[in-house]
């Protein structure tokens, strides 16, 4: 009898979850667009989002693409990448940013945690010890977060009101977003190297 591949059934599984996160966020960006008047899209940008949001989606296919498409297609690490905008998406919908204090503060943890994921596990290819893929991931986030804070303080700096930044607010954002990514560079790094000891086992036993 044929022994039944499970890394075919991972595989399928991962794909399902990649193409649902990417149609959760055209539904999103749809629903903004068609009820333009909900409390959560009014005045936030929604038409900017329609053209940069869905750039997301390009992302991972264009960088496993220039990589030469060497290794089997990142579908966890496209989802993975995908979710933080979906989210802020789905809380400005239910007007999650403005009716829950802490909610914006919860975003930037959770959203770094996927993003910082996600880079982790393109990095799956390289065979690296667990603690080079939390310090890598851990690092590129705290960039990441930096980056973004700069970009905003430009932003309100050329005369955007909406922003309202406060030192208080920003140093919340590098902390909470820091920590979020150091969470998912080791959940990441946990589950490659995991990953890796149980396929090591399978060719043993072969």
């Amino acid at each position: 009898m044929a022994r039944r591949n499970p890394r075919g059934g991972y595989t399928i599984n991962m794909h399902r979850l990649m193409w649902t996160v990417k149609a959760a966020l055209v539904v999103c960006l749809l629903a903004g667009i068609l009820f333009p008047g909900i409390p959560g899209v009014e005045g936030k940008g929604w038409p900017e989002r329609c053209v940069g949001y869905p750039i997301s989606l390009l992302i991972v296919p264009l960088v496993w693409h220039l990589r030469g498409r060497r290794v089997s297609y990142p579908h966890l690490a496209d989802a993975l990448f995908v979710t933080p905008f979906v989210l802020d998406l789905l809380g400005n919908l239910v007007n999650l940013f403005d009716t829950v204090e802490q909610f914006d503060d919860f975003l930037h943890f959770v959203n770094w945690t996927f993003l910082v994921a996600a880079f982790v596990m393109f990095l799956r290819p390289y065979v690296l010890a667990r603690w080079n893929l939390v310090m890598l991931g851990s690092g590129l986030g705290a960039i990441a977060i930096v980056a973004w804070e700069g970009v905003e303080w430009v932003i309100q700096e050329m005369g955007t009101s909406g922003l309202q930044l406060t030192y208080d607010d920003t140093v919340g954002d590098l902390l909470l977003s820091t920590s979020g990514g150091i969470l998912g560079a080791a959940l990441a790094a946990a589950a490659l190297t995991r990953r890796s000891d149980s396929n090591e086992t399978a060719s043993e036993q072969a």
